[in-house]
């Protein structure tokens, strides 16, 4: 009942928060293409593929089923898929950082204790994300930025979500030689007032923290969903157990009963 109220809460939360992280990708993501010949930025320059810094974002408490556990295998496969890169995770959440702890890694910098309140706030937010934009940009070792969060589906459906946030991923069309954002672009013409350097130094760092923002909300709702589920089901065993643990008593019961009557009956009998 605790896990329903708070996810009716986290659920409008998220579904409010979508379509502003939505638009501000597909905007920033059109004004980098017009813009990709004659203008970079640190948070848009692609670097090379050697080190990775991965976001984890997970639960600070237990009891939600494979909620933490799925995560944490999304992390699993991801290192192991990219054996060959040298990975440094950032945990949002104790449980992800406790099981990498116990198998011997070590993190610069950690968050605890943001999602386990059950209400994330923007500032808390700006704080993971304004270490990542830190680290990425006085770190030129870090050649790109991946957030492992659990998409929300429905209460009985959670997704964990794989997404590169740093730098801005583009692609290139070699047919035509022009570069294309992987976001999907509206076919609007914005008219843009300021320059390409002032609208990216003030929303590139807006876009990490919105998708940071975005993805421990979506990690809020999906932890109270599962645990949800996790209580109900948990619930739903107990009953059975005890009507299983009451029937196997009253039959002893009936037994021994049976028991006492037949040494009764046999012993009047003798007499």
């Amino acid at each position: 009942m605790v896990s329903a109220a708070k996810l009716k809460r986290a659920q409008d939360r998220v579904v409010a928060a979508r379509p502003f992280a939505n638009k501000m990708m597909e905007v920033l993501s059109e004004l980098a293409t017009q813009s990709s010949d004659n203008f970079s930025h640190p948070l848009l320059d692609a670097r090379g593929d050697q080190k990775y810094l991965l976001v984890l974002v997970t639960g600070d408490k237990g009891l939600c089923g494979a909620f933490n556990a799925n995560l944490i295998k999304a992390a699993q496969a991801f290192i192991k898929e990219n054996s060959d890169k040298q990975i440094e995770i950032m945990p949002v959440g104790r449980k992800g950082r406790d099981f990498f702890v116990r198998r011997g890694f070590v993190y610069e910098r950690e968050f605890v204790g943001l999602t386990g309140k059950g209400r994330v706030e923007y500032t808390d937010a700006m704080d993971v994300a304004h270490t990542i934009i830190k680290r990425f940009s006085e770190d030129e070792t870090i050649d790109k930025v991946f957030l492992i969060y659990s998409e929300f589906k429905s209460v009985l459906s959670q997704r964990a979500v794989v997404d590169q946030i740093l730098p801005v991923a583009r692609t290139t069309d070699e047919a035509e030689g022009e570069s294309v954002s992987t976001a999907v672009v509206s076919s609007v013409d914005y008219i843009y007032e300021q320059t390409p350097e002032q609208i990216f130094s003030t929303l590139l760092p807006k876009l990490v923290e919105t998708q940071i923002f975005r993805a421990m909300l979506e990690s809020v709702a999906s932890e109270q969903g599962s645990r949800m589920t996790a209580m109900d089901s948990a619930s739903k065993n107990a009953g059975e157990l005890i009507s299983t643990l009451t029937l196997n008593m009253n039959r002893i019961r009936q037994a021994a009963i049976t028991k006492e009557i037949i040494e009764v009956v046999s012993g009047a009998a003798a007499l």
